[in-house]
């Protein structure tokens, strides 16, 4: 079975959702018969290399909303978080773009250690205070969980997987998906938002039931195309 989970490494809630869906993966019992592929998609395209001025008065300006309120959302964020054993540290967080972030999650998806990229990326975003549109930065986080440092380095240097990012974006927006985290299952049925454990396990549950075969109990009397 196939669980495809669209987010963003400037998601908090894809960090907290991230957490929630191990834990469901981890109770379902055909969980070594799941393969999960982390899919790109950008909360803001348009991000520079690096945003200036504080997170919460940017915060408040695009999604419309006080300064006072947007640090309510990030407090509270937080604590969801400390409940899932991550430690958020806005104070810290260095905003900008996920471009190439996104695009060494291609590259190592290719390598096989896309999952322990995904959380060292949200790791240095949304508790180190790195930035992750910074190539440096980048290269190093690559290493660290199991990448080619110099491949690395050369697809940062290029625009390697750019494509693959770009039709992420696009199979995102033809599946509707508007926010993230995202997670579907054989592009079959899907659950939106950093959902209850119990919620993301009755959702593998499902997608589980309706790829497997109808279970036959053979021997009883019946009729055929052939006859009876």
């Amino acid at each position: 079975m196939h669980v495809e989970i669209w987010s963003d490494i400037a998601c908090p809630w894809c960090y907290i959702g991230k957490r929630r869906f191990e834990a469901a993966l981890g109770a379902f019992a055909h969980r070594d018969e799941v393969t999960v592929t982390w899919r790109s998609f950008e909360l803001d395209p348009a991000a520079p290399y690096e945003r200036e001025g504080d997170r919460a008065e940017h915060l408040a300006a695009k999604y419309g909303t006080s300064v006072e309120r947007a640090r309510e959302m990030q407090q509270h964020m937080t604590g969801v978080a400390a409940g899932e054993g991550l430690d958020f540290r806005f104070d810290l967080a260095r905003s900008g773009t996920t471009f190439d972030a996104h695009r060494i999650l291609h590259l190592a998806a290719a390598h096989g250690v896309q999952d322990a990229m995904k959380e060292r990326l949200l790791s240095a975003y949304l508790t180190e205070g790195l930035l992750v549109g910074d190539h440096a930065v980048l290269t190093r986080l690559a290493a660290e969980a199991g990448v080619p440092e110099d491949e690395a380095r050369a697809v940062l240097a290029g625009d390697r997987h750019a494509a693959d990012v770009r039709a992420d974006e696009r199979d995102a927006a033809a599946l509707g998906i508007t926010a993230v985290p995202f997670f579907v299952v054989d592009r079959a049925m899907g659950a939106s938002g950093a959902q209850p454990p119990e919620v993301l396990l009755d959702l593998l549950e499902r997608g589980w039931a309706a790829r497997s075969p109808v279970a036959v109990v053979a021997g009883g009397e019946s009729c055929g195309v052939d006859g009876c």
